[in-house]
């Protein structure tokens, strides 16, 4: 029997709730990383299909409502040792997700990983990425 992945990414419940929404008034969406400018750090939020994914992007996981999170590879080598919580705060960032109109912002909160978790991350397989 094949155990579940460690997991890499979850929301918070105010970013459940603001998901929520954004997937209500635009269907199925995605969201990515990428560390680049215009607050690329942050993650983004596109409507699924309208944002391609690189070949060396990688799936952290999906979210609520199946919501695949990926990540740039380069974001992805710095962030690889800690779990992430999409959180949303008050204010805009400066990309063109999705909740920019709403007056709020997704952001990322970050942990390392235990020493029980990156045991299991070790034995795990390679995430998928945008080429799988």
């Amino acid at each position: 029997m094949e155990s579940a992945r460690v997991e890499r990414v979850r929301l918070s419940p105010a970013a459940a709730g603001t998901l929520a929404g954004l997937i209500e008034r635009h269907g199925p969406v995605m969201f990515h990383q990428s560390g680049g400018c215009c607050d690329g750090s942050s993650p983004m939020c596109y409507p699924r299909g309208e944002f391609l994914v690189g070949a060396a992007d990688v799936l952290l996981g999906h979210v609520d409502h199946g919501t695949p999170f990926w990540m740039s590879a380069a974001q992805y080598e710095y962030w690889k040792h800690t779990h992430l919580t999409v959180d949303v705060v008050p204010g805009r960032g400066g990309g063109f997700s999705l909740e920019a109109p709403d007056g709020v912002r997704f952001l990322i909160r970050s942990r390392l990983f235990s020493d029980e978790e990156a045991e299991r991350l070790e034995s795990e397989p390679p995430l998928p990425t945008g080429q799988s």
